[in-house]
């Protein structure tokens, strides 16, 4: 696969990676913390907020692999 393709591919993925995270984190969030103290949501958030970077690394990683030169 051409290193510009896999880009635009993976550049797609994580935005629509970052819209279903933030998404679901902030459902839950405001089903599951209405009532909870202000530590537990800067614990949840501070957690949340760090979470999506460990699936975006694996797209990244993946848009950065070097490309196999063919065998004619």
């Amino acid at each position: 696969m051409p290193p510009r393709l896999r880009k635009l591919i993976g550049t797609v993925l994580i935005i629509i990676l970052v819209l279903f995270y933030a998404l679901v984190a902030t459902t839950v969030a405001s089903a599951t913390l209405g009532a909870s103290p202000w530590y537990i949501h800067l614990l949840y958030f501070t957690v949340t907020g760090l979470l999506w970077i460990l699936p975006a690394m694996l797209i990244i990683k993946w848009m950065e692999k070097p490309v196999k030169p063919r065998e004619d």
